[in-house]
């Protein structure tokens, strides 16, 4: 049975961890820490244990694995903690605030021997692996363009965290992180950044809409856009434009409230669906066994840091000094 800790009483944290783990029976939530909402958050969800510091849960000796879910600004520093406390971690994206952080948790998993994974839940989704082996498979013949788009408002709160740059908010951390990931895991190579715009800024200095050029190996061609400006629709969106034809992917992070593959490969169309739980639901499956096997996932070592340094380097090409890093 893996115990798991919850490190911060976020709203996430029901959809991504409580409500996967209520459906297995191999894996238990025992504690939580927040330093202002613990005991509420524990009474509401059925859990043990209720830290008031963070300190506390991590020195906890019956939690296995912590859920990091606390502001990406300070994702680093309480994530090498837990790993120093040997606990292994799961990460909510974007991982740290910058690609250098991100080299100092993986070292830290490194000297500790505990597994440090990030969650970027979709990956471990069915549809995420169809597209990629499609890909892998040359089914489209040679990709030339490709665009990843994640869009969805966000009304302006002073503080709030998706707006605040200095918590890691903007649009290019709070969404845009997926779609520099699944470019990322479909094209080989480190992206060369060949321009990025951030064309709305909030009060606070975040950006509210990014869109950036890559180029990839090979000639490929990619757009990430990411936009959180009030009114704009939610949408999770991938299109390769490729010498047979054209795939669109809709709806790629939450596939499981509905989605779509439309395929048109040498002039003959189709559209289809693939069968699967909630993102959430693999991902916490993906983590177990590979605690149990000790087989590496994709969304751990090497991998965090190129997208924290794929991110570093578009808003770099924004013009943005990020002056909070």
């Amino acid at each position: 049975m893996v115990k798991i800790g919850l490190l911060g009483a976020a709203g996430i944290a029901t959809n991504a961890v409580i409500l996967p783990v209520r459906r297995r029976d191999d894996v238990h939530i025992g504690a939580v820490a927040s330093r202002s909402a613990a005991k509420e958050f524990a009474a509401r969800h059925g859990i043990e244990r209720a830290y008031d510091t963070y300190e506390a849960l991590l020195a906890d000796p019956d939690v296995d694995l912590v859920y990091n879910a606390l502001p990406p600004s300070m994702h680093a520093e309480w994530t090498i903690a837990a790993l120093r406390a040997g606990k292994h971690v799961l990460c909510e994206k974007p991982f740290t605030m910058t690609a250098a952080e991100a080299s100092r948790v993986v070292a830290t998993a490194a000297e500790t021997g505990r597994r440090v994974i990030e969650a970027f839940h979709d990956h471990y989704h069915p549809l995420s692996a169809w597209v990629r082996s499609t890909v892998d498979a040359g089914t489209l013949g040679r990709i030339h363009r490709a665009e990843a788009v994640f869009t969805g408002a966000n009304r302006f709160v002073p503080g709030a965290l998706r707006h605040e740059p200095a918590l890691g908010g903007g649009a290019l951390m709070d969404l845009g992180c997926y779609p520099v990931r699944w470019l990322r895991s479909l094209f080989p190579g480190t992206p060369a950044v060949v321009g990025a715009e951030a064309t709305a800024l909030n009060p606070a200095g975040a950006d509210l809409r990014m869109e950036a050029e890559l180029a990839f190996d090979g000639g490929v061609s990619a757009v990430v856009h990411a936009d959180m400006v009030e009114g704009v629709p939610v949408r999770s969106a991938l299109t390769l434009e490729a010498e047979r034809g054209r795939l669109v992917v809709e709806n790629v992070v939450f596939p499981s409230s509905g989605h779509s593959i439309r395929l048109e490969l040498d002039g003959l169309p189709r559209v289809s669906t693939v069968a699967g739980r909630t993102t959430y639901d693999h991902q916490l499956e993906a983590v177990l066994d590979g605690l149990r096997t000790g087989e590496p996932l994709p969304t751990e070592g090497d991998d965090p840091i190129a997208n924290m340094a794929a991110i570093d380097a578009i808003y770099a090409a924004a013009g943005f000094a990020r002056p909070w890093t």
